[in-house]
């Protein structure tokens, strides 16, 4: 994600996307990996999360190349469409194996937060990695990068994962599966459309025929004796709330990096290699913040870990509500920094307060929900906000006189296609449409940041109450579950 970011002016400029097309290429694989990760959860729970894991290998290296030459924007979407799903069947695999290796909840908590580290490892070597193939080739090399690491894990997860599965795990339902897709597509394209343009009954129809739809899944799980989703686990209030504010951190920060990945190269007139560094420092603090999570945790509790990171988290984008469109870069890094620290150590106690409110049994089950609603949050937050930021963005633009009226109507899409415009256009036309362009786009980029400061100071409050007298679970007994491992090494040696 965070190298597609960096890839967008370049991929606009070569498939020319509307700038529909556009949010689509950047949501529609968190949109295809939260509507099937519940589904691949309890698949994995059933054939074996390992197995599972080395299905999703192939399939993700498979549709990373597809991706890397798609030739139009269709293509793109498609091809992200595929590898959204094959990355559906990474995430609850590997953390349902973590919660199965490590019983011990205090060594849980850490392998968690090593486990999110790598994770936010990978935002932080993307930007920099990607900077430099950017320079070198075409945009559809940044796709290549995930398949090594897939090469990688194919020939070593065979010897080094243990096999973890649940024996009495039910069957798949697909029209469960079909259901759940049915309720996150429509919703969202709903929102989409009312963000770009108002109130229309085509947007009001999608929103309503997502939300009736979401109703029948809900009753269908009730009444499956092998529910896709178990809706018994959201009985643990615990379990819902850091559900709830892992969505919440997700939706800030996806919307935060998409406008932040277009500023430094469209404001600032950065390279990709340039823009990519700038984000370094960020991801690196997230990855710090991570770590010391189960620490903080330790010493000074789950309320104050999660609402007081959450809390910094606001003030750091409150911060960024301050840049303007010349003079701002070290606003909005200093900014995103003091965010990521704050959300870096209640994004590890919250995803370890999912994994370990569940059984062994539903560890996968449980791994895809907390997945989903990081993912969902993400993908929601670069649709809302960004088509939020797009309305702003035409709302304030004023088109300069001279400017040609075809010309007017890309300048009007998006920044980027101001930006393309504004290389065919004189001088004294180009560079007062530049102006207005960049302006109207940081109007866009400090309301979103306003949006997410409120959003996260509301949940900082919401998390210290909910969480400030959480202790962690005692570690479970083996009888306790019917889990079904392989020959599995030490924690300590795995």
């Amino acid at each position: 994600m965070s190298v597609l970011y960096l890839a967008l002016p370049q991929l606009a400029a070569d498939l020319q996307p509307s700038s529909t097309q556009l949010l689509w290429i950047t949501d529609i694989y968190g949109f295809m990996v939260a509507g099937f990760l519940i589904t691949m959860g309890t698949l994995g729970d059933r054939i074996g999360r390992r197995k599972l894991l080395m299905i999703g290998a192939a399939a993700f290296a498979v549709t990373s190349a597809l991706a890397a030459w798609s030739t139009s924007a269709e293509m793109l979407i498609g091809t992200r469409t595929a590898l959204g799903i094959a990355g559906a069947t990474l995430m609850p695999s590997t953390l349902g194996l973590i919660s199965n290796m490590f019983k011990d909840p205090k060594q849980r908590g850490v392998a968690i937060a090593v486990w999110m580290s790598c994770f936010m490892g990978g935002t932080a070597l993307g930007p920099a990695i990607g900077g430099v193939l950017l320079e070198a080739f075409w945009w559809g090399s940044v796709f290549l990068l995930g398949v090594p690491v897939m090469v990688l894990l194919l020939a070593t997860g065979p010897v080094l994962l243990p096999e973890s599965r649940n024996p009495d795990a039910g069957r798949l339902d697909l029209v469960s599966v079909g259901l759940s897709l049915a309720t996150i597509l429509p919703v969202i394209y709903g929102l989409k459309e009312l963000a770009k343009d108002g109130v229309s009954t085509v947007a009001l129809g999608a929103v309503a025929v997502g939300l009736v739809v979401g109703v029948v899944f809900a009753r269908r799980q009730l009444t499956l004796a092998d529910p896709l989703l178990d809706l018994r686990l959201f009985q643990n209030k615990r379990f819902t709330s850091a559900l709830g504010i892992f969505s919440v951190g997700g939706f800030a920060m996806g919307g935060i990096f998409l406008f932040v990945s277009q500023y430094l190269q469209l404001v600032e007139g950065l390279s990709p290699l340039q823009a990519g560094l700038w984000l370094v420092a960020p991801s690196l603090a997230m990855i710090g913040g991570t770590m010391f999570g189960p620490a903080l945790n330790q010493k000074f509790g789950a309320g104050w870990v999660i609402g007081g990171g959450m809390g910094v988290a606001a003030v750091g984008l409150a911060l960024m509500t301050q840049a303007g469109a010349s003079g701002g870069l070290g606003v909005i890094v200093a900014g995103l920094i003091v965010a990521t620290v704050g959300l870096g150590p209640g994004a590890a106690v919250s995803a370890d307060i999912v994994v370990g409110s569940a059984p062994p049994e539903k560890a996968g089950s449980a791994a895809s929900v907390q997945e989903t609603s990081g993912e969902f949050g993400i993908a929601f937050g670069i649709a809302s906000l960004g088509s939020l930021g797009t309305a702003i963005y035409r709302s304030e633009l004023t088109i300069p006189d001279g400017t040609p009226a075809e010309l007017a109507t890309a300048a009007e899409d998006s920044l980027a296609g101001a930006s393309a415009v504004a290389t065919g256009l004189p001088a004294n036309v180009a560079g007062p449409l530049l102006e207005t362009a960049r302006e109207a786009f940081m109007t866009g980029l400090n309301t979103v940041a306003g949006i997410g400061a409120a959003a996260m100071f509301v949940f900082a409050i919401v998390g210290v109450t909910l969480f400030r007298r959480f202790q962690p679970a005692a570690a479970p007994a083996v009888e306790e579950t019917a889990e079904v491992t392989d020959a599995e090494p030490e924690p300590a040696a795995a």
